[in-house]
């Protein structure tokens, strides 16, 4: 098995970022919202990186 990564992609008609973290078998476990540039979407990238080792959970069901 692989290594979990963020993948960065575009949008369907090429106007916006947008970002995948992806499983170590590939599989999506998060998708991001969309970026109006690819430097925003590198930006919350780090942001999830930073933040996601101290967030807390939430349960609203």
């Amino acid at each position: 098995m692989g290594k979990p990564k963020f993948t960065i992609q575009k949008s369907k008609n090429d106007k916006y970022f947008f970002f995948n973290l992806k499983a170590g078998n590939g599989e999506i476990i998060a998708t991001s919202e969309m970026y109006n540039s690819k430097q925003a979407c590198e930006k919350g990238i780090e942001s999830v990186r930073k933040n996601a080792p101290i967030a807390e959970e939430e349960d609203n069901t």
